[in-house]
């Protein structure tokens, strides 16, 4: 088969069978050498702070080599991140209507909750309603999507 029609079967450019991939220059090796080495002293340097260890070292380059060359070898300067898991301050407090209850037959209380199994692939979701006083599950189903219409 020629390239041609082999190219064409494969629905490809021809040029891409002609493509020969560059590699990093060894001035790049060695700065990357060079970054690796500052970023194990210093995990929470960024691009402007790397760029200033490696001028203090006499290596002079630019923040937008030192950010591809950070990115190629998946360095990334540790910070505080934003925590989501810490709301605002609640508008309404729901009051728990259970606190002054007695429990004393079933079907008085159900109760709810979704499991997470991990799977090979990511999550299947579990999700069941227990009768409080019995310990008896009154219904259970488990899907693929964490959604609304499985409850």
């Amino acid at each position: 088969m020629s390239r041609k029609r082999f190219c064409e079967y494969m629905d490809i450019n021809r040029s891409t069978l002609y493509y020969k991939h560059k590699s990093e220059s060894e001035e790049n090796l060695s700065i990357m050498e060079t970054i690796d080495k500052l970023y194990y002293d210093h995990p929470t340097a960024g691009v402007v702070m790397m760029v200033g260890l490696l001028a203090s070292l006499g290596i002079v380059v630019g923040p937008k080599r030192v950010r591809r060359l950070m990115r190629k070898m998946d360095i990334m300067a540790i910070y505080p991140q934003k925590c989501l898991s810490k709301g605002g301050k609640p508008q309404y407090f729901h009051p728990y209507l259970l606190r002054h209850m007695d429990i004393d037959h079933p079907n008085q209380v159900w109760s709810s909750d979704i499991s997470y199994i991990p799977m090979k692939n990511g999550f299947m979701y579990l999700y069941a309603v227990i009768d409080v006083y019995s310990r008896f599950i009154v219904g259970w189903r488990l899907s693929y999507t964490l959604s609304a219409n499985n409850c």
